[in-house]
C-alpha cells in the first residue's frame, strides 16, 4: 500500500503543512505516525481530494466532514445522495447571493 508524507500532499495538493495539520486536528484527516513524522494513507489523499473540492464550491468544514462521515457509516450511494442535496443547496445559496450583489 502506497503511503505519502506530509510534504508529497503539500507539494501534489498545493496547500501548505500547517494546512493539512490543521485538517487532521478537525478530524477530517487521520494520519499515522512513524515516530514524529506523520504517515498518510492512500484513503488520506482521496480524503483530502474530497475536501480541497468541497471548500473550492464553498461547503463549510462541518458539510465536508459530514459527508466524509457518511461513507464509512453507510457507503458510497449514501455519501453521494448527500453530496447532491449539499450541492444544490449551495447553488441556491450562490444564486442568491449573486442577486443581492446585482
Amino acid at each position: 500500500m502506497k503511503t505519502y508524507t506530509i510534504s508529497e500532499l503539500a507539494r501534489e495538493f498545493e496547500v501548505t503543512p500547517r494546512a493539512l495539520r490543521f485538517y487532521e486536528d478537525k478530524g477530517l484527516l487521520s494520519p499515522t505516525r512513524d515516530g514524529l513524522n506523520r504517515v498518510y494513507s492512500g484513503s488520506d489523499r482521496a480524503r483530502l481530494r474530497l475536501i480541497l473540492q468541497g471548500k473550492s464550491v464553498g461547503f463549510s468544514l462541518s458539510d465536508i466532514r459530514e459527508m466524509l462521515d457518511l461513507y464509512k457509516l453507510e457507503g458510497h450511494r449514501a455519501q453521494l445522495k448527500l453530496a447532491v442535496k449539499k450541492s444544490r443547496e449551495q447553488i441556491r445559496n450562490l444564486e442568491k447571493q449573486q442577486k443581492d450583489i446585482e
